[in-house]
């Protein structure tokens, strides 16, 4: 080789090295951010007898720690913890659960040395809890729920990966300040908005009109929205020393639906009442007369639409407060936080819109 082509090939060598990006140093599993995770159950802790089928399924069989194995990959995003606040299927999950979640929630946020958290659930309430957290976690550090729409044992089992993405998103900076998040199947959304609108399909978690926070890509959070609803830190519910909720009830709507159903909610102690009207929460003149006996004995109704989406307009036909575009049990949730600061209608009404 002559001296002339040495010299060249040296010199791009020289600036292929210099150009090379250097190699990350790896990060120790003691530098990396501690996320804890809290378990309730459902279909990511279920098994079932059948790979392909849901013969002798059983939702919330696998405890934390088992979770936790089942995806080794967790400890490279995260030092991970996990805890067992109940292992039940999610129609199963009641207002002490809910309480005893929401308090050790805020009790690990606390601690400097929690980066964020995430509560695996089931699906079917999934967005109850997630909200109920959006309205009562007082701190701006992440907490991600997530779930499976397939067992364990299923093949495919969605569970590992929703896992692996909502502690990615949990030990993530960038996800400070967004209110409680709901992580499955490479989407990132909003408690307030993100709703199930499946019973079957891996996809069925979406956000309806607000659309998606982000989206997870190559297992690492983009954000591309934030929520204008206030939530978190910026709401008046504490539930650090409630020992219960009020009773509200959800009344669905419907042909030919007669006034009963509301005078039992009432005769059972409900202190309010979510009306799951037909299209933008209307209510049948056969019920009129029960809602507003309800009303007149100091019950708190809020119309709602049975449909899922829309917002809740005036109409004097109507009685009630208006449910904003909350789904009704997403106004169920608000109201009876809503009922643990204040009784009066008009207050009630502004949180309503707010949150």
């Amino acid at each position: 080789m002559s001296n002339y082509l040495h010299r060249l090939f040296s010199g791009l060598a020289l600036c292929l090295f210099a150009a090379a990006p250097a190699v990350a140093q790896s990060t120790s599993p003691a530098e990396l951010p501690h996320v804890a995770v809290l378990a309730t159950g459902g279909t990511i802790a279920g098994t079932a007898g059948s790979e392909t089928q849901t013969t002798g399924y059983k939702p919330g069989v696998l405890t934390a720690d088992a979770l936790l194995k089942s995806v080794p990959s967790l400890g490279k995003i995260a030092q991970v913890s996990g805890e067992q606040i109940s292992n039940v299927g999610s129609e199963n999950i009641t207002n002490d659960v809910l309480l005893k979640l929401a308090r050790r929630v805020n009790q690990l946020l606390a601690q400097p040395d929690i980066a964020g958290i995430v509560v695996t659930h089931g699906t079917d309430t999934l967005e109850e809890t997630a909200y109920f957290l959006d309205l009562v976690v007082k701190s701006d550090k992440p907490v991600v729920v997530t779930g499976s729409m397939r067992p364990s044992t299923a093949i495919g089992a969605d569970g590992p990966s929703n896992l692996l993405q909502a502690v990615t998103v949990a030990a993530s900076p960038q996800a400070r300040g967004r209110g409680v998040m709901i992580a499955l199947n490479d989407r990132i959304g909003s408690a307030r908005f993100t709703t199930k609108t499946n019973g079957t399909t891996l996809d069925t978690f979406k956000g309806n009109d607000a659309g998606y926070l982000g989206t997870l890509v190559d297992e690492l959070p983009h954000f591309e929205t934030s929520v204008l609803k206030h939530h978190t830190t910026a709401t008046p519910f504490d539930v650090s020393k409630l020992d219960s909720l009020p009773e509200v009830d959800i009344v669905y709507g419907y042909q030919n639906d007669g006034g009963f159903m509301y005078d039992a909610a009432v005769a059972h102690g409900a202190k309010g009442i979510v009306v799951a009207g037909v299209g933008a929460g209307s209510e049948s003149l056969l019920t009129l007369p029960s809602i507003k006996k309800a009303i007149s004995r100091g019950v708190i109704v809020v119309r709602s639409s049975r449909t899922g989406g829309g917002f809740i307009t005036e109409d004097p036909a109507y009685v009630g407060l208006l449910g904003d575009d909350l789904n009704p049990q997403k106004a169920r949730i608000l109201l009876m936080l809503a009922l643990t600061v204040t009784k009066d209608p008009s207050t009630i009404q502004a949180m309503l819109h707010e949150f």
